[in-house]
């Protein structure tokens, strides 16, 4: 059986799936990466399952969310100058440019990440980013294919910038060779399709043998009313879109896979939360989304602990170092 995880993107919504697997690898005395096989994520997914392909702990990936997160969405200050802060960042985003400086999200992952490159991992991965100048995907990947000669080259900081680097809120982020990318989410926040994809169609592992855990980054429970003219809806089209997204990755994998007609394959763990509670860039309420990660592990543990965690998966050997 051949074991997959899948993060999506969210922003600071990240502390929920890292609380959720730092929780879970409190009973595996390992880090929790070990157990996969394939590990795909974007955006702040991305960054989590470029750490635990490394081999970092979640509980280390998760000290980086409740340590960092305020300085990299500059929340650090309160009172009046930090409101003013954020009135004038607001303002800025909408008018002229990237809401936040990329460099203490660059400083925080160099921290946990350093020089290291794709090809140190130790579990497969497959990370999207967004090639803007061609308007086409750009997915990096880890020497798991005889024809895959490039990407384990990259240092891992670039792909975790580069999936991570949303639009509006990060400018574009220039690797080391200088190309410029921007977040995966784009086109693929939920990436749970394309990683199914990969196992299917690159790999050669037979469906059958497939099995994935999807956690996502919650999921706004919204009401589009038939009369919403374009001022009100507008607000909400970037989210309907991940939402729509997410929901034929979802079901791409399904069809592939034979879920749930066939087997249960695909685990989806993720919760329904009031639209708006939970920003991407809140960072005020990471508490709050560890406190969720950390009942909805205490829940799923029973569940995925047969399925995914009675035994490490194999040693990775990759085509090229």
């Amino acid at each position: 059986m051949k074991r997959i995880l899948t993060i999506d993107g969210g922003g600071i919504r990240g502390t929920f799936p890292a609380a959720f697997l730092a929780n879970l690898e409190q009973d595996l005395g390992q880090p929790i990466g070990r157990y996969f096989d394939l590990i795909s994520g974007t955006s702040t997914g991305g960054i989590i399952a470029i750490g635990l392909a490394l081999g970092l702990p979640a509980a280390d990936i998760l000290k980086l969310y409740e340590d960092k997160g305020p300085a990299i969405f500059a929340q650090t200050r309160g009172g009046v100058a930090g409101w003013l802060g954020r009135r004038f960042r607001t303002g800025r985003w909408l008018l002229w440019g990237p809401k936040y400086s990329p460099q203490p999200l660059h400083d925080a992952l160099y921290d946990v990440l350093g020089d290291r490159k794709l090809g140190d991992a130790r579990t497969r991965l497959v990370i999207p980013a967004w090639h803007p100048q061609t308007q086409g995907v750009y997915i990096f990947k880890t020497a798991h294919h005889p024809r895959l000669r490039t990407d384990y080259k990259e240092l891992a900081i670039d792909a975790a910038m580069a999936t991570a680097a949303a639009p509006t809120y990060f400018a574009q982020h220039v690797t080391a060779n200088d190309v410029g990318l921007v977040d995966g989410g784009l086109w693929a926040n939920n990436p749970t399709g394309i990683a199914v994809v990969e196992a299917i169609a690159t790999l050669g592992w037979p469906a059958e043998d497939i099995r994935v855990l999807s956690i996502g980054c919650l999921e706004d429970i919204k009401v589009v009313r038939e009369a919403y003219g374009a001022a009100r809806l507008a607000p909400q089209l970037a989210s309907l879109f991940m939402a729509g997204q997410s929901h034929g990755s979802l079901g791409i994998a399904q069809i592939l896979t034979g879920d749930p007609h066939e087997r249960r394959a695909i685990y989806r763990v993720s919760q329904p939360v009031p639209d708006g509670f939970y920003s991407l860039d809140d960072t005020s309420r990471i508490r709050s989304l560890k406190d969720r990660a950390f009942a909805e592990a205490r829940i799923q543990k029973p569940i995925l602990q047969p399925q995914f965690f009675a035994k490490p998966a194999e040693e990775f050997v990759p085509h090229y170092r």
